[in-house]
């Protein structure tokens, strides 16, 4: 199992360590469990060869326990820390990204070769923390007005990632994290009517407490954030993760990031990744090449091993796009 594929990025400009955190434990801080249940792509209606190109047939599962009580304790307050550095952006209302730049206990708990190591073994993939430090630890807090979302129906902007919990659900009416049990083309169609997800067909992930979390294939499986009923403390997590198999889709849809992190730093770190899947891609290319190439396959075959330079040089270049939801 491989637990980085690209050593952690430096501390940017501007960012300031939390003072008098503990040191992230394994050994007291995690409770790794598996999930009853493991919902896949092809129970909400994915094909075959939509299936084939993505890095795990796994959609999502039923929540489970990550974090003990006493590091479930540690992350609520790391989080109630890093509140103050909330911001809006076009779909969620109060969110903190790189908080791993702000507490070592979140940047430990989030590189965790343990965790990894959990959630490539639910996966059933050899995955990695995300190379790019703003997709690990995503804090969302609950929004100023009753009946606003937390977070709009919406698809990742990452392949593999998990939601969790941080503060208690048992405290909570309303803000339900669901999800649609159907495909991204099905939901692109409904917005384009004026519509949203039926809500027979939409799941209300059922939380055992704080601490606990679902793994989701987050690019693929439609969801959201519900609106609160009742004010209250809400806040999850989100950490993300990538496949170290180069040959299937990158699934990243980093443009989106723009709106949300700081540009030079994104465009840094976008570059490196992009950098490390090609070099990986290429050396692949110089090992297995057969030798009876015509000249447009072998064209194909390059093309393809740098695709992912060809692609994030031109989202470095052609500006700023919407950011991706379904609402109206």
């Amino acid at each position: 199992m491989t637990t980085a594929v690209l050593p952690f990025a430096p501390q940017p400009g501007g960012f300031e360590w939390l003072e008098g955190e503990p040191e992230f434990d394994p050994a007291r801080h995690l409770q790794l469990e598996m999930p009853e249940r493991v919902r896949t792509l092809d129970e909400f209606g994915y094909t075959t060869e939509e299936i084939a190109r993505t890095a795990t047939p796994v959609a999502v599962t039923s929540a489970f326990r990550v974090l003990s009580d006493e590091g479930a304790a540690v992350l609520l307050t790391v989080a109630r820390r890093l509140e103050v550095f909330a911001r809006a952006n076009p779909r969620i209302e109060r969110s903190v990204r790189s908080g791993c730049h702000r507490s070592k206990w979140f940047r430990d708990l989030c590189t965790s070769s343990d965790v990894t190591e959990h959630f490539g073994a639910i996966y059933g993939i050899d995955i990695a923390p995300h190379p790019i430090t703003s997709q690990l630890g995503h804090l969302n807090y609950a929004p100023s007005e009753l009946g606003s979302a937390v977070d709009k129906w919406h698809h990742d902007t990452l392949a593999l990632d998990y939601v969790m919990m941080v503060a208690d659900p048992a405290l909570l009416d309303g803000g339900d994290f669901e999800y649609f049990v159907g495909t991204k083309a099905e939901v692109a169609a409904l917005a384009e009517r004026g519509e949203r997800p039926s809500a027979d067909r939409c799941v209300s992930v059922e939380w055992p407490g704080l601490g606990c979390a679902v793994a989701i294939h987050g690019n693929m499986v439609v969801h959201r954030g519900g609106p609160l009923s009742v004010a209250a403390e809400r806040i999850t997590m989100v950490n993300g993760y990538i496949s170290t198999d180069v040959t299937r889709d990158d699934q990243t849809r980093h443009q989106d990031l723009f709106h949300v992190d700081d540009p030079r730093t994104l465009s840094a770190e976008w570059t490196r990744y992009a950098a490390w899947r090609a070099q990986h891609r290429l050396g692949r290319l110089i090992e297995d090449l057969p030798l009876d190439l015509d000249p447009s396959d072998a064209a194909d075959r390059l093309s393809s091993a740098v695709a992912d330079v060809t692609h994030t040089v031109k989202g470095l270049t052609e500006g700023l796009s919407r950011i991706h939801h379904y609402e109206l």
